[in-house]
């Protein structure tokens, strides 16, 4: 299973709400991917951000940064290609980052069997 693959299910298996996954090749030099979700509680925001931390980890893959993990409102897990935003719900509305990005593509992850 790939790193994004496994990234992918960590989040849905702790319940994060429309998941997003924006291709950034080719349109910011910061990651390759932009994994972005919502929760409806801090303590669920926090919750999906060290399952994701806890799965990548498994792969031998540690945050480089992990952010705002304590206020549960926006974490930011940067895992080298892949960074994930897990929002709170409110915060996502706000911050709106799939406009700001609208230029990189949607992609389509496989759940494993």
């Amino acid at each position: 299973m790939t790193l994004l693959q496994t990234v992918y299910e960590a989040i849905d298996d702790k319940r994060g709400e429309d998941i997003v996954v924006l291709n950034m090749e080719g349109i910011s030099p910061l990651a390759d991917q932009f994994i972005i979700t919502h929760a409806n509680s801090e303590r669920q925001v926090q919750a999906i951000a060290r399952e994701v931390s806890d799965a990548a980890s498994k792969l031998g893959h540690h945050a480089k940064r992990l952010e705002g993990l304590d206020g549960g409102r926006w974490v930011l897990i940067d895992l080298g290609d892949i960074v994930v935003h897990v929002f709170h719900r409110d915060e996502r509305a706000h911050y709106n980052l799939e406009k700001l990005w609208r230029d990189a593509p949607l992609m389509e992850v496989e759940m494993s069997q």
